[in-house]
């Protein structure tokens, strides 16, 4: 069978694979993830620092349960939960805590459980448009960093990890900065003080789809379990 393309695909499938019912959604911004899962029959918690994040997430999924917290420190019992996932939020942790954030979500992992971790690389055309409004170069390695520390320290085991593309449909130079928007506000006005520069990026760095013009992030994924003692 073939790999899901999309990445709420690919979890669900990992999901599906490990028969999880209780999902941890760590990052869980305002929702989008959450909301996939629940309308998949998940029962879902997230958590996230930015209580607007929260605030806006228990609007669009009252179905789940959302904390406001950091990773690092987790407000759940150990073995609370069937599968723990960070989707492109290991790289948003405080550098100092990205490694206890991790140990954190394997110890609220029931036995035969998964930590799923998606990160964007540092590399690709999305992000080259990207970074001179938010340069993540150095925030994205050292998320890699810290799963490889978990690793070598035989705190979790798993297999390599996945490397995929994902086509992210921007129309025009308009759409690509209303898409950095709807992550964060700030960069708004970042992208439009360096609207020039952007033009010349997306221009170098579009390609054209089978849905129009998009910009190809690279994402991997690993999938951790705790190691047994």
């Amino acid at each position: 069978m073939a790999e899901p393309q999309d990445t709420p695909a690919r979890i669900r499938a990992i999901l599906s694979e490990i028969g999880a019912h209780r999902v941890l959604d760590i990052g869980c911004g305002h929702g989008a993830l959450a909301r996939n899962l629940v309308q998949a029959g998940y029962d879902v918690s997230g958590i996230d620092p930015a209580s607007e994040a929260v605030d806006a997430a228990r609007l669009a999924v009252p179905e789940a349960r959302f904390e406001v917290g950091g990773a690092e420190q987790l407000p759940f019992a150990a073995e609370s939960f069937d599968a723990c996932i960070f989707l492109n939020a290991l790289h948003h942790v405080p550098l100092p805590l990205m490694r206890g954030a991790l140990l954190e979500a394997l110890r609220v992992l029931r036995p035969g459980g998964e930590v799923v971790i998606v990160e964007p690389l540092a590399e690709g055309a999305f992000f080259e448009v990207m970074r001179p409004v938010e340069d993540e170069t150095e925030m994205r390695h050292a998320a890699i960093r810290a799963i490889d520390a978990v690793l070598a320290a035989g705190a979790a085991t798993g297999p390599a990890p996945v490397t995929y593309h994902r086509p992210t449909p921007v129309a025009d130079l308009d759409a690509f900065v209303e898409y950095l928007a709807r992550v964060d506000p700030t960069r708004r006005v970042l992208a439009e003080a360096q609207r020039e520069t952007l033009a010349r990026l997306y221009a170098a760095h579009i390609t054209v789809g089978p849905n129009g013009p998009e910009l190809s992030q690279p994402l991997r994924l690993w999938r951790l379990r705790a190691a047994k003692l």
